[in-house]
C-alpha cells in the first residue's frame, strides 16, 4: 500500500540533492513548493520539471524563522495542507583545520544545518497536527557525515550528527500527531558539492584519493520511496551511497 501524491515542501531545491528530490516527486504527481535562496535556480527547476502549476518556487532562507513561516503559510494558503517536508537545505564551511575555523563560519553552518532544520520541523508540526486528515511525513537530510566525519569538517559533521538527534526526538514527539519523521544519509551523490571527489579529496590517512560517485537521481528515487509509505510505516534511517565509496572500514 502506498499513499497518493500530495503536497510537498523541498528546501534547498535549487540544486543538487534538493533538485533531484523535487524533480522525482514532481514526476510522480506531487505538488512541490521549491524552497531556496535563489529564485532563478528555483524557477529553472520548475521549468525543467515540466510540471506546470505543480511546481511553485518560494524564495526562502531557512536560517530565518520568519522566512520559514512565510514558506509554510504560502503553501497552506495555496493547497490547504502539507503532506511532506524534505528538510534538505544545508551548507558546509571551508575545509580548514578546526583551530582556523572562524566563529562566523561555525555560526553560519549551525544556523542553516541545525537551526534551519529545526525551524522547518517546527513549522511542519504546527501545520500537520492541525490539518484534516491529520499528520504527514518529514524527511531530514542527515548525510553520511551524520555518522562518520571527513577531515577538516567539524562544523558540518557536528551539525549533521545533531540532525540525527533532531530526527529521533521529532519522530518520538510526532507519534501523537501521526507525523512520521525519518532521515536519509547520502554518500557521494554526483552534485556540484561533491564534484571535488572526482578529482581527489583528503582521506583519513592523509592521502588524496578519487572517490566513486553515484547518480543523484537515485537519491530522488529514495525520497519518493520514503514518501510513498502510509503514515503507519516509517523509514527512520535510510543510507544511500556510492557502493565503492570509502565509508565502511578503514579507508
Amino acid at each position: 500500500m502506498s499513499i497518493q501524491p500530495g503536497i510537498a515542501i523541498v528546501t534547498g531545491a535549487g540544486s543538487g540533492v534538493g533538485k533531484a528530490a523535487a524533480l522525482a516527486l514532481l514526476a510522480e504527481g506531487w505538488h512541490v513548493a521549491l524552497a531556496g535562496r535563489r529564485l532563478a535556480a528555483l524557477e529553472a527547476v520548475a521549468v525543467a520539471s515540466a510540471a506546470g502549476s505543480h511546481a511553485i518556487p518560494v524564495v526562502t532562507d531557512v536560517s530565518d524563522p520568519l522566512s520559514v513561516q512565510r514558506l509554510f503559510d504560502k503553501v497552506v494558503q495555496a493547497h490547504g495542507r502539507v503532506d511532506l517536508l524534505f528538510n534538505n537545505a544545508g551548507i558546509s564551511a571551508p575545509g580548514v583545520p578546526l583551530e582556523d575555523l572562524t566563529v562566523q563560519q561555525w555560526r553560519d553552518v549551525v544556523d542553516v544545518n541545525l537551526s534551519g532544520m529545526f525551524y522547518c520541523v517546527q513549522a511542519a508540526f504546527r501545520v500537520m497536527k492541525a490539518q484534516t486528515p491529520r499528520g504527514g511525513r518529514i524527511i531530514n537530510n542527515g548525510s553520511i557525515s551524520a555518522t562518520t566525519p571527513r577531515p577538516n569538517s567539524i562544523a558540518y559533521t557536528a551539525t549533521k550528527h545533531a540532525v540525527t538527534g533532531l530526527t529521533k526526538a521529532a519522530s518520538l514527539d510526532g507519534r501523537r500527531y501521526d507525523i512520521a519523521v525519518g532521515q536519509i544519509d547520502i554518500g557521494n551523490a554526483a552534485t556540484e558539492m561533491a564534484a571535488p571527489m572526482a578529482r581527489g579529496v583528503p582521506q583519513a590517512n592523509g592521502e588524496i584519493a578519487v572517490e566513486p560517485l553515484m547518480d543523484v537521481a537515485i537519491v530522488g528515487k529514495s525520497i519518493v520511496y520514503m514518501a510513498s509509505l502510509p503514515l503507519d510505516a516509517n523509514v527512520m534511517f535510510h543510507t544511500v551511497m556510492a557502493t565503492k565509496m570509502p565509508f565502511a572500514g578503514r579507508g
